[in-house]
């Protein structure tokens, strides 16, 4: 079987937008498109960058091309550098292609025919340059097309002629400019077919005229697209919101003459109609079909976005025919810092509160509010923004990173945006909608606010006094003493789940990663569900992307031991992933749904379990990452973690010296059970958000029944002190990785008291829990030295 890297043809729905070195920009981008997405592309294949080189090194093109542009003295003249161009152009396209390149070109052509049903069909014919459509520089454009292209060897002749246009002056002279080796370039020919245009044009999903990201513009004439291209017609112009999805700017000119295709091939032009030349180009619907499909394409791929169309005349339906991204404003809008606020400063004593909630995440900070109502809006959040919604779920991760401050509508201590907030320490604010008024009710996008997440405060306006630092002590003059810590018996650990904060927090005094969540490495950088892409044929992106994100957490806190906590993610939340839909159940409580253990022997989910576990491999085995260890969530019943741990053996990942398994301990059956668990893990870290939540019959993310919700209810108390007994038992160690330690003090005082092994807490209480901790110890230490200490009359046995 051909290798991608030395086939001379691929087909579009084996491509993929990562393929710019196989086919160029314009290529990769339409196999994207066809592979990956649901929009309109009309199909096709390209014929790769290694088929170019071929050509070039068959033929002996290469040192005559060189010794051509070498002998170029002056590229600004412009007779020398045509006549240079001209001859090299001469040379490609006299050439004689060889044989095994042409009838591999023929026969994908005579497939083509074969799957779309025609005879000899007309296509189209793009150069698509593997340096082309860069976010940085776009060499799009800078070489020919070919439209309305009939029978095989025509087809091999223009895809000859392609190559010869990667040496048109304005291309040749624009590499020269950007200081690009030709060698680094090489020429894919986009083989597509033919739309029979009525109208056509381009479309971006930023305003080219302002940079207004908040708006779509389309541009449309009659006939074929080239008219557009060369200025020889001027385009109706609509300007479309992003958000409303209507159009909010028309533009309708007179069009006289259109570019028509010729039945038996080529192109010809004609006279727009009379009763045509005035009128809309497109109908409002086409145009908001078309705004519909920018939208979709810009969230794909995560930039502005430049985007051709054309309206078929048989069927009336509208294809993209390209997409690449938009050079100018996503270089001029990619530093854009959102408005400070700095015109809407307000003393502090007339500063007014406009939102309270409960004080999730500590901080002050400031910046323009962002309203996102629905999690498909996310990509719009800008850097620096204050994102304001009604609950965040794992997949908001990569906006949260971006955000000045987070306020939510619903929520606890212990949701979603809370927790990760806390690690990311970035201010937040939760469940506005509790105190009298709702944070997407009351703050409106463009309202410039100051976020008192310490106090659950949203203020009006910049207020500045409160935004300012106090003076440092080494501003005062005074001699800051280097930090110290006593050694603890009982370790403190730390809960991570981003990657890329792993070096950041490295430096902490912790004893380990005590909870690594891999729900960020999903969100942040795969995004696609892992049975989705098992269906692609894309496995091995799972598992090298799992791998990078864990590997990169182990190796800054090496030699420390890390936990990996496997997938745990809700339903709701794996359907949130591209291609989700057709795996996932509609579960309304998925809190206590499909998740943790249960998945991962179901024979619907098995597979994709094997792929994390292969990743894990990877980190400790090829990586040599030894520090790695791993925590199996929410197992319901001795037989699940039975099961679980046989799988991950059959896999290849043991229990040994140096590997560990443990187990979350969030279900009052692992309380209960404990004895008979023991049996196949190492040790558990206790999941106080869960457990307490199972124990009292208490929705963690219902702000409404909030105040029952505490971990330090004696029946949470009473639960981990058997667990840890239990445990202790069989030589099992425990550990917690819930939100108490952090929050309560004295919770650590009583974990222990009761002996536990590890507390992990979030990287910002790293510091006050190694202190606390020690203290703790030294107090237990002197009352016992001293037989003064106070005893707890609590009762915590069953």
């Amino acid at each position: 079987m051909t290798s991608r890297d030395t086939a001379n043809v691929l087909w579009f729905n084996e491509l993929h937008r990562d393929d710019v070195n196989l086919v160029g920009g314009k290529s990769s981008s339409l196999g994207e498109m066809t592979s990956s997405m649901d929009v309109p592309v009309p199909y096709g294949f390209a014929t790769t960058a290694h088929a170019y080189r071929y050509f070039m090194d068959a033929t002996g093109l290469n040192d005559k091309v060189n010794e051509l542009l070498n002998g170029i003295k002056d590229y600004e003249n412009s007779d020398e550098l045509r006549n240079a161009c001209k001859q090299i152009r001469d040379l490609i396209v006299n050439a004689k292609m060889p044989a095994d390149l042409a009838e591999g070109i023929e026969k994908s052509y005579a497939e083509l025919a074969e799957k779309v049903g025609q005879k000899d069909p007309f296509v189209a014919i793009r150069s698509s340059a593997t340096a082309e459509d860069l976010p940085d520089a776009s060499f799009a454009g800078q070489q020919e097309s070919y439209l309305n292209i009939k029978g095989a060897a025509d087809v091999v002749n223009r895809v000859q002629e392609c190559y010869s246009s990667l040496f048109t002056d304005r291309a040749t002279y624009y590499r020269h400019k950007q200081q690009f080796p030709y060698e680094k370039v090489a020429l894919s020919a986009a083989v597509q077919m033919m739309v029979f245009s009525k109208a056509s044009g381009i479309m971006f999903s930023v305003d080219v005229s302002n940079g207004d990201d908040t708006k779509i513009t389309i541009d449309g004439i009659r006939g074929l697209g080239e008219y557009i291209v060369l200025g020889k017609v001027t385009p109706n112009h609509f300007i479309i919101d992003k958000k409303s999805m209507t159009i909010v700017d028309r533009n309708v000119v007179k069009q006289t003459i259109q570019l028509n295709r010729i039945s038996d091939g080529g192109t010809v032009e004609d006279a727009v109609p009379a009763d045509l030349q005035e009128k809309q180009v497109l109908t409002d619907d086409q145009v908001l079909e078309l705004a519909g499909y920018a939208k979709k394409i810009e969230e794909h791929y995560g930039c502005y976005m430049d985007m051709e169309y054309a309206l078929d005349v048989n069927t009336n339906r509208l294809w993209i025919v390209q997409a690449r991204p938009e050079t100018v404003w996503s270089q001029h809008n990619k530093d854009k810092k959102p408005d400070t606020g700095d015109d809407n400063v307000v003393a502090q004593s007339d500063a007014k509160v406009v939102v309270r909630g409960l004080p999730a995440s500590p901080g002050l900070a400031s910046g323009t509010v962002h309203v996102i109502d629905d999690p498909k809006d996310i990509d719009q959040f800008k850097s620096g923004e204050v994102l304001v919604t009604l609950m965040t779920s794992p997949d908001w991760v990569p906006a949260m990173k971006k955000a000045a401050a987070i306020i939510t509508n619903n929520g606890g201590m212990t949701c979603h945006a809370a927790i990760v907030s806390r690690e990311m320490q970035i201010p937040c604010i939760v469940g506005t909608e509790s105190r009298k008024i709702a944070a997407t009710d009351a703050l409106h996008n463009g309202d410039v606010v100051t976020v008192d997440a310490k106090n659950g405060v949203v203020y009006a306006g910049k207020v500045e006094s409160l935004l300012k630092p106090a003076a440092t002590n080494q501003a005062q003059g005074q001699v800051v003493a280097a930090e110290t810590f006593a050694p603890t018996g009982t370790g403190v650990m730390m809960n991570l789940g981003d990657p890329d904060l792993a070096d950041k927090y490295s430096s902490l005094p912790a004893d380990g990663i005590g909870l690594m969540r891999e729900e960020f490495i999903w969100t942040s950088y795969i995004h696609e569900h892992p049975l989705y892409l098992i269906e692609k044929g894309e496995p091995d992106k799972v598992v090298d992307m799992l791998a990078e994100g864990v590997a990169k957490v182990a190796r800054a806190m090496a030699p420390r031991p890390v936990v990996l906590r496997l997938s745990d993610f809700k339903s709701s939340e794996y359907r949130n992933l591209k291609g989700g839909d057709k795996y996932e159940p509609n579960e309304p409580a998925d809190l206590l749904g499909w998740r943790g253990a249960s998945r991962y022997y179901d024979p619907k989910y098995i597979d994709a379990f094997k792929l994390e576990l292969a990743a894990v491999k990877k980190v400790r085995n090829e990586f040599g990452l030894k520090n790695l260890n791993v925590m199996i969530p929410f197992v319901r019943k001795v037989d699940e973690a039975k099961k679980v741990t046989e799988i991950m053996k059959e896999q290849g990942l043991e229990r040994n010296q140096d590997f560990k398994v443990y187990m979350m301990a969030e279900i009052p059956s692992n309380i209960i059970l404990a004895d008979k668990f023991n049996e196949y893990i190492d040790g558990y870290s206790i999941g106080s958000n869960d457990l307490t939540m199972l124990l009292l019959g208490c929705d963690r993310n219902n702000d409404t029944v909030s105040p029952l919700f505490d971990e330090r209810n004696l029946a949470v108390k009473r639960a981990i002190r058997h667990l840890i007994k239990a445990a202790h038992k069989d030589g099992k160690t425990v550990s917690i990785c819930g939100q108490a330690p952090s929050e309560f003090p004295d919770f650590t005082n009583f974990l222990i008291q009761s002996g536990i092994d590890y507390v992990s807490v979030n990287p910002d209480m790293v510091k006050e829990t190694k202190r606390n901790v020690a203290h703790f110890e030294q107090r237990i230490m002197l009352d016992k030295a001293t037989g003064r200490g106070l005893e707890d009359p609590t009762d915590y046995e069953w």
